[in-house]
């Protein structure tokens, strides 16, 4: 195929991949605990990040790396401890973020509007071999917290107050999420871009979310559907000459809006199985009668 004969859509492939499986992988505890928007304000925060990558001439991935993850642990401290003005503080550390990030980025030598739009909106096209391999040791970590720990993770989600009682060091998981998120943010980045790709952590699995019932269908239907989004918009940016990061999230806009179709008839169906089986329980059961039978007595 023409599209594997280059090297950069080789990264590019690999790398849309990886974000497709971390993105939904982490996507899916957030959205139990309510923080769909949690990815977004780490993206806000991870462009200082960019910017101190830019002008101290290092990886912007591993340094945005670095202050998203101290970002997002700051984050679940106000969370966890803020009150009142907790709001407050999220939104100063958000824009805080995003400003910082867009002045060390012009105070760089290397920093350019190229650049910066790059990591905004995604370049599939200039990801470089050393982001490839940044990226993929990020995904693998991603990957082994997400699967390896999903038991405790999702009883942390789901109720926080139960897990404490069963024994599960509920703050330390908490952490762990926060910080699982902040390194998917920087995974994905090159891909969608810092200020979309709050969309691929959210929008595949509230896609999976409409047609299946069961954590694990979720979680393994929301990392098919971003693997495919991905894939597709990574392709359709090089044959059609768009960017890449709004074609995935279109996409994955596109399979909610479809799945979401699709749900209405699935419910249908399972409650009519629902009902025939209720039915057939009641007859089955010894001594039952149905009403005629009374009415005939």
């Amino acid at each position: 195929m023409e599209i594997l004969q280059t090297a950069f859509m080789q990264r590019a492939l690999i790398a849309a991949v990886l974000v497709g499986i971390t993105a939904p992988a982490v996507g899916i505890y957030l959205v139990q605990r309510r923080q769909a928007l949690m990815g977004d304000g780490i993206g806000h925060v991870a462009m200082t990040g960019v910017g101190l990558g830019f002008l101290l001439n290092t990886s912007p991935v591993w340094m945005a790396t670095l202050i998203s993850v101290v970002g997002a642990v700051t984050m679940e401290l106000i969370r966890a401890y803020g009150k009142t003005r907790g709001d407050i503080a999220l939104a100063m550390l958000f824009y805080g973020g995003m400003a910082g990030g867009v002045l060390l980025v012009n105070l760089s030598d290397t920093g350019s509007n190229a650049n910066l739009s790059s990591y905004l909106f995604g370049s599939l096209s200039t990801v470089s071999d050393s982001d490839v391999t940044s990226i993929c040791l990020l995904a693998a970590f991603v990957v082994l917290v997400t699967v390896g720990l999903r038991r405790q993770l999702f009883a942390v989600s789901q109720d926080e107050e139960f897990a404490r009682v069963t024994g599960l060091p509920v703050r330390a998981l908490n952490l762990l999420i926060a910080v699982t998120a902040a390194i998917t943010v920087t995974v994905a980045m090159r891909a969608v871009g810092l200020l979309l790709v709050s969309a691929l952590m959210v929008v595949p699995v509230a896609a999976a979310q409409q047609i299946s019932r069961s954590f694990a269908v979720t979680f393994v239907l929301a990392v098919v559907i971003g693997t495919t989004v991905t894939l597709a918009g990574t392709v359709t940016s090089y044959y059609q000459d768009v960017p890449p990061g709004a074609t995935i999230v279109l996409l994955a806009i596109g399979a909610f809006i479809a799945l979401t179709a699709l749900a209405a008839p699935l419910a249908r169906r399972r409650a009519r199985v629902a009902e025939t089986a209720s039915r057939e329980c009641t007859l089955e059961v010894p001594g039952s009668r149905s009403a005629a039978d009374e009415a005939t007595v």
